[in-house]
C-alpha cells in the first residue's frame, strides 16, 4: 500500500531531490526502514542510534503528530500522507 512521503528540503538531498517519494508500509516504523533501503542515509538522520525519532524531527501522519498517536506503531493505509518535519528553532 503506497503511501505519500513529504520530505523536507534540507533531506531533499537524499532523495535525489524529491519533494515526495511513495513508499509502501503498514506503519511508520517499516516506512521508514523502507525510505531507507531505497534512499541511504536519511534514516540516519530522522532516527537517533535507538531508533526513535530525534527530539528535533517531528513526523505527521495526515496532519496528526505520531507522537499523540502510536508513535512509530502508527498505522498506515493506502493514500496516506506523512511529512517529516524538522524543528525550526531561533527568533
Amino acid at each position: 500500500m503506497a503511501v505519500k512521503v513529504h520530505i523536507p528540503t534540507p533531506l531533499r538531498k537524499y532523495t535525489g531531490g524529491l519533494e515526495t517519494v511513495e513508499i509502501d508500509a503498514a506503519n511508520i516504523a517499516q516506512l521508514l526502514d523502507n525510505l531507507e533501503a531505497g534512499h541511504p542515509g536519511i534514516k540516519d538522520r530522522v532516527c537517533d542510534d535507538t531508533g526513535k525519532v530525534r527530539r528535533f524531527v517531528n513526523i505527521f501522519a495526515n496532519d496528526e503528530d505520531i507522537r499523540f498517536l502510536d508513535n512509530l506503531d502508527t498505522a498506515l493505509k493506502q493514500g496516506d500522507e506523512v511529512s517529516i518535519v524538522p524543528a525550526i528553532a531561533g527568533g
